[in-house]
């Protein structure tokens, strides 16, 4: 089938935006881009951009599939069987395709439920987003995540834990350097992981040819994840010029996790347990101070809408590009963060992440023009196609 796109902008991701393009599809593949009317193939579908903007679909590298977005998330995956939370989550893939998002990174799964649904999505049993897994957090003892996560002390048991997610068929091998949001008595800023710990981990990832990311929020943890090796910095939240310097040096990406802490004085009212409201205020300043600095430095940033935490239901990926340009980025720079950014980090960029000739026809159709108005993309409505591998999956515009 070909599908021919003419008569819009086209937001290629590279920094290019082309008006008035004419983007041809072929089977799965983006067969040319161009900026110029050009002979169109017979018997070609052909979609009238006039009006719309044309985009890679966006690629989310943070975020919780089998959690539902609810005030009080863990308490919600705790009461529920396993073969419900698969389904929900079917649910919850859906809903981030619908919005826009052909590619995740789920950072953290429950059981095996993630593979099942990752794999049923790559067969076309059913509609969701590409999907990345990690498997298994590997954490301390009562560590950060441990409700869900694979315990381990010891470089010797994080090498055998990262060596179970691999077996699994984990894509990427998750550490967790420090304390978080989500688990109760534990500190964001506190060193969990060890750097030995960690070390192991990255290894053994390494050693299969798979990434490996680190929860990392406090400044030792961050560090010693650095100092480890790791391939990225999740949430990022208490940088230093230090921490900083090595990500330049390493050349390791931050995935910041900015749109709960822009939600907080809307979340009391609304169920969140306490010890989340209170860590989180606790975070926002300096959240916001290293975003600064990782954009100072050129540090390359994904987006990590971390969907599934609280009042982040799946299908609000895309309020973490207005967090971006809320703080300190053009509308241009956010959308380049959610589509060639985020290929790049997942290893992926040869194939996804902008509207080149040759890669994967993951795009999407935006009515208006979000450089204008990044707002736009927060509403599912006005994301009127859909398309991954080159199948329309979603088609407001008939």
């Amino acid at each position: 089938m070909t599908i021919v796109f003419t008569g819009g902008t086209a937001f290629v991701g590279n920094g290019e935006i082309i008006d008035k393009a004419t983007v041809i599809i072929e089977g799965k593949q983006i067969k040319k881009v161009t900026k110029a009317d050009t002979d169109l193939p017979q018997d070609a579908t052909i979609i009238d951009l006039e009006g719309k903007m044309l985009l890679p679909g966006f690629i989310d590298c943070h975020l919780h599939i089998l959690i539902d977005g609810s005030p009080d998330p863990m308490a919600s995956a705790v009461n529920v069987n396993s073969h419900l939370l698969t389904l929900l989550a079917a649910v919850h893939a859906k809903n981030t395709l619908m919005a826009g998002v052909t590619t995740i990174r789920d950072m953290g799964g429950i059981g095996s439920a993630e593979y099942a649904l990752r794999d049923a999505i790559h067969r076309g049993i059913i509609q969701g987003p590409r999907m990345l897994v990690s498997g298994q957090q590997i954490c301390m003892t009562g560590g950060q995540g441990w409700e869900f996560g694979r315990e381990a002390d010891g470089a010797d048991e994080v090498r055998k834990a990262a060596r179970e997610q691999i077996k699994a068929g984990c894509d990427i091998v998750k550490l967790m350097a420090t304390g978080g949001i989500m688990t109760p008595g534990v500190d964001p800023g506190a060193a969990q992981l060890t750097e030995e710990e960690l070390r192991a981990g990255v290894e053994e990832a390494h050693r299969a040819n798979r990434k490996c990311a680190s929860h990392a929020q406090g400044t030792e943890g961050i560090l010693n994840s650095l100092r480890a090796g790791i391939d990225s910095i999740e949430h990022g939240f208490y940088l230093t010029e230090e921490c900083v310097a090595l990500m330049v040096k390493n050349r390791v990406p931050l995935i910041p996790t900015l749109a709960f802490g822009d939600m907080i004085e809307k979340a009391a009212d609304l169920g969140v347990p306490a010890y989340i409201l209170e860590k989180s205020r606790l975070v926002t300043k300096s959240t916001l101070e290293s975003l600064a600095m990782a954009k100072e430095a050129d540090i390359l940033i994904g987006m990590g809408a971390d969907c599934g935490t609280p009042l982040l239901p799946h299908g609000t990926n895309l309020l973490e590009l207005v967090c971006l340009v809320e703080n300190g980025f053009t509308t241009e720079e956010a959308l380049i963060i959610g589509t060639l950014n985020g290929a790049k980090i997942l290893g992926l960029d040869h194939q996804l992440g902008s509207i080149e000739e040759g890669k994967i026809a993951d795009l999407i159709v935006v009515e208006g023009n979000p450089l204008n108005d990044i707002g736009l993309l927060t509403n599912p409505e006005n994301i009127s196609l859909v398309l991954t591998s080159g199948s329309v999956i979603k088609n407001l515009m008939e």
